[in-house]
């Protein structure tokens, strides 16, 4: 962690201090920052305490010293609970405002990694509490050059195994399932050396209008002529600790003429997704301050004029990170409003979808890195549907 740049970010953001807590691995955010790696027994609480006027302090309990790995400044354990409180006591003497991860009537539920608990017992020092979403964004979520780097690798393995899924099922339609399909797809990934935490989806016709859809064995279904294919897939380079995902959607059809219907629909979502990728490049690129849920506004709006909105079930887009998922700003006025900045070194997917349960689903997704003069597309869009004939 770059305790100066903490500070001097809590200096401009009119903060005081950033605590970050953790127990029993509930804050994944303060884990990463401070480096609390999976493997350390991290059974009781801990605190880091980080104030723009003064070095880090850093508490721990008296049986597990050194979970927290060295930083400057000052270490403290302690044996019992009025021991713990009596250090925040001291430790918080004089700030007025502290950040932690929460996220004030759950607004930003990435953020919100910090019992209720834990935020009465710290308020109960004297101290305002304040989300660190925007530090969060600033010293987590942000890549750094490296880090965008294994994202292009990533970013073009997956467009190449999609190209080759899309091939291989072509040669075989009417005779592939998609669990057939995903395993295939799985391979083509690895042996690009690519991993990824959850598996992709390949869903046909209805399966398509579950935005989650389990691919699996449970309702397997044989991709043939006249099927709606839906490919989402995603991975990271898996031999580098840092690496981070890219993320990509595409479409097909199985057949030389995609039905009236379906051209409908995916004409909807192809013209959102461009729409809320050109307000996100061109904001950026004019330097001006670029909200989450404006993204997300740009793109839903598209998908509500051609009469979809009420099928649109899911936000526009979210962060990517080492986690699909990532901590950043989602592209979101739906599920929440996420009023996060796009700031440099932050990447997103842009994925609007539309879901006709017992019919068909179509979606489209591409990422998006921001970088100092603004941002920009680093995997291809979708122009046309893929034609399986």
């Amino acid at each position: 962690m770059d305790v100066p740049a903490v500070r001097a970010a809590l200096a401009e953001l009119g903060l005081d201090a950033w605590l970050l807590f953790d127990f029993r691995g509930q804050n994944a955010i303060a884990r990463e920052l401070v480096g609390v790696g999976g493997g350390r027994k991290a059974t009781r609480r801990w605190f880091v305490l980080i104030r723009r006027d003064a070095e880090p302090s850093v508490l721990e309990s008296a049986l597990e010293q050194g979970v927290v790995p060295p930083l400057p400044g000052s270490r403290a354990a302690y044996r019992g609970w009025r021991e713990l409180e009596a250090w925040l006591r001291g430790a918080l003497a004089g700030c007025a405002r502290v950040a932690m991860e929460y996220s004030p009537a759950a607004a930003v539920p990435y953020v919100g990694r910090v019992d209720a608990g834990t935020v009465e017992l710290v308020r109960s020092c004297g101290v305002e509490v304040v989300s660190s979403g925007d530090l969060v964004q600033l010293f987590e979520a942000r890549w750094t050059p490296a880090q965008a780097a294994l994202h292009e690798t990533a970013a073009a393995g997956v467009l190449a195994a999609k190209d080759e899924l899309f091939d291989h099922v072509r040669a075989r339609l009417g005779s592939i399932t998609e669990t057939q399909a995903l395993a295939f797809l799985g391979e083509r990934l690895a042996a690009r050396g690519l991993v990824s935490e959850h598996p992709s989806v390949v869903a046909v016709n209805d399966h398509a209008a579950s935005p989650h859809f389990d691919t699996g064995p449970a309702d397997d279904r044989t991709i043939g002529a006249g099927d709606v294919l839906l490919v989402d897939t995603w991975a990271k380079v898996g031999d580098e600790p840092d690496a981070v995902y890219a993320d990509v959607t595409w479409m097909a059809y199985g057949g030389d003429e995609p039905p009236a219907r379906l051209t409908q629909v995916w004409d909807a979502v192809r013209d959102a997704r461009d729409a809320a990728v050109a307000f996100a490049l061109e904001a950026t690129a004019a330097g001006r301050p670029v909200h989450g849920y404006e993204v997300d506004r740009a793109g839903r709006a598209v998908i509500e004029e051609r009469g979809f909105g009420d099928r649109f079930v899911h936000r526009l887009g979210h962060s990517l990170g080492r986690e699909v998922h990532g901590n950043g700003v989602n592209m979101d006025d739906l599920e929440t409003r996420d009023e996060r900045l796009l700031v440099p070194g932050l990447g997103f997917t842009v994925e609007p979808g539309v879901y006709l349960p017992g019919e068909l689903g179509v979606r489209s997704e591409v990422n998006v890195v921001v970088g100092e003069g603004g941002a920009r597309v680093t995997t291809e869009p979708q122009r046309q549907l893929i034609l399986l004939r």
